[in-house]
């Protein structure tokens, strides 16, 4: 059995090895903690980006798109709290040199008592079997009840202490609860101090005339000061939505595990307006909507779990993430937030603007509140990939790795495949793949036994093989071979868009 330390490193030199992801800058030693995305890589980001998209934009009459830039005038950060509230506690260990967030040591904690107690469900389901109740041993259990118990006293402490900004406090909890560094086992700490997470840098051509401004950390802001534009050009009436994908910027203190925490990445961001008091029912109705998309990327509802935040933020009046089971355990995906109206009312302030809606319903102008759709790309990229990398044993005891994309999101929909390159073979797998490249991404190959380009292609994700033989020149039919459990049928020519078609469409 894999543990998930080694399947993780697998998948990493997986996503290089065959054209998904690559260290930026690697020429030159690379760039900590940035990636660029290679051939395949871009091609499974743009599917994901496109179903999101189209499930937000397209399927929605009440929500609308938007491309905002990343340089914002500085006021916008002002007046968001990220100038004076976007801070990570930042701790070093003095043996190791590492640098630590404090909140993430003391929550990692957390999850080892929560591992204790998942451990007592296991070895009672063992002992009861089909009798086991497990809602009744969580509520009853002595051990249990010791383990939430110490669970929830970490919980307060930490997050009143962060609340209050006590950050002594948050160290002495570290020291207190015996954290040690991961990588030198030492517990000698340095203070906890606040560390702004936002990049700064100067606009205009001359240093002493120059303006500080930021690199975006958030695309939300670009809504919140467009909400006046586009629901006025737009004519749109309340509850309606603004969509954008886009980069953000974070000086991240860790930045680490692969793509999943970088100091520059994409969001999807989705914010949709609502009348005051109407936020909870709308802010459920998208926790069940998002749910929904995420799992009709056909990866299974037990790879997923709701988390209700314990810290709310200090805009927000309800918030839950979307947690993916990661090769490193349940991470947050993506996040649902009920922001009230605080960005508006504060770009209102901050701009002296009137940023109001006339509800023509009830007579009555007002300051919209928020319910927010905010999900990593790169994270959910992350997720797709690391959930179909699949090693299988097959019955004639060879091995084989597949990347068991859903094909409506796979790279390359189809790879064109002459038997031999000989014969003419070549020459009309090459008609078939022009017949074909205007409706789908495909690939042609003709170099190597076909038996190689077959792992090739189920290393990639590729769902459909299209294999052109000497018999294709007699009747003008080919063999399509389904990746995953790699049957194969043979079909006419003038078949094969629509049947690939029929499958992709049933995957979505």
């Amino acid at each position: 059995m894999v543990n998930n330390e080694d399947r993780f490193k697998k998948i990493i030199a997986h996503a290089k090895e065959y054209g998904f992801v690559f260290q930026s800058s690697e020429i030159y030693d690379g760039l900590a903690a940035t990636y660029d995305y290679g051939q395949y890589g871009v091609e499974l980001k743009n599917n994901i980006k496109n179903y999101w998209w189209k499930s937000m934009v397209q399927y929605h009459e009440n929500i609308v798109g938007i491309d905002a830039a990343i340089f914002m005038h500085p006021t916008t950060w002002k007046a968001s709290g990220h100038v004076d509230a976007f801070n990570d506690p930042m701790i070093d260990n003095k043996d190791s040199k590492k640098r630590y967030r404090a909140d993430v040591l003391v929550e990692d904690h957390i999850a080892k008592i929560e591992g204790k107690i998942q451990k007592e469900v296991k070895k009672a389901t063992k002992r009861f079997g089909e009798s086991f109740d497990e809602q009744q041993f969580l509520s009853t259990n002595p051990r249990v009840l010791k383990y939430q118990e110490q669970i929830e006293s970490i919980k307060k402490r930490l997050y009143s202490s962060l609340e209050d900004e006590r950050l002594d406090d948050v160290k002495g909890l570290i020291e207190e609860l015996g954290i040690v560094d991961p990588v030198s086992g030492s517990r000698n700490w340095t203070e906890v101090r606040q560390f702004n997470l936002m990049f700064s840098t100067q606009l205009g051509s001359l240093s002493e005339d120059a303006n500080k401004i930021y690199l975006r950390p958030e695309t939300a802001q670009g809504i919140f000061v467009n909400y006046m534009n586009v629901q006025k050009t737009g004519r749109m009436k309340i509850p309606f939505g603004i969509a954008q994908m886009g980069k953000a910027f974070r000086n991240e203190i860790v930045a680490r595990q692969f793509i999943f925490r970088m100091r520059e990445f994409e969001q999807m961001e989705m914010q949709f307006f609502v009348r005051p008091g109407e936020e909870l029912k709308w802010f459920e109705y998208w926790k069940e909507q998002r749910m929904k998309w995420h799992l009709g990327m056909g990866i299974p509802a037990s790879e997923y779990r709701f988390h209700e935040h314990d810290n709310l933020a200090h805009y927000a009046n309800a918030a839950f993430d979307i947690e993916f089971n990661f090769p490193m355990g349940f991470k947050e995906l993506e996040g649902i937030h009920s922001r009230t109206d605080f960005d508006l009312k504060s770009h209102q302030d901050h701009s002296g603007k009137k940023i109001q809606y006339f509800d023509p319903e009830i007579n009555e102008s007002y300051v919209p509140y928020v319910v927010e759709t905010s999900i990593g790309l790169d994270r959910t990229f992350l997720a797709v990939f690391s959930y179909a990398y699949t090693e299988e044993k097959l019955e004639d005891g060879s091995e084989r790795v597949v990347l068991k994309i859903p094909p409506f999101l796979a790279p390359i929909k189809a790879a064109v495949l002459p038997l031999v390159k000989k014969d003419g073979l070549p020459e009309k797998a090459l008609e078939i793949f022009d017949g074909l490249k205007y409706d789908y991404l495909c690939f042609y190959e003709e170099k190597d036994s076909i038996g190689k380009r077959y792992r090739r292609q189920d290393a990639i994700g590729t769902p459909y093989c299209i294999t052109v033989d000497h018999k294709t020149l007699e009747d003008n039919t080919v063999t399509i071979r389904e990746r995953d459990t790699m049957k194969q049928e043979r079909v006419g020519i003038d078949k094969i868009s629509e049947i690939i078609g029929a499958r992709l469409k049933g995957n979505q």
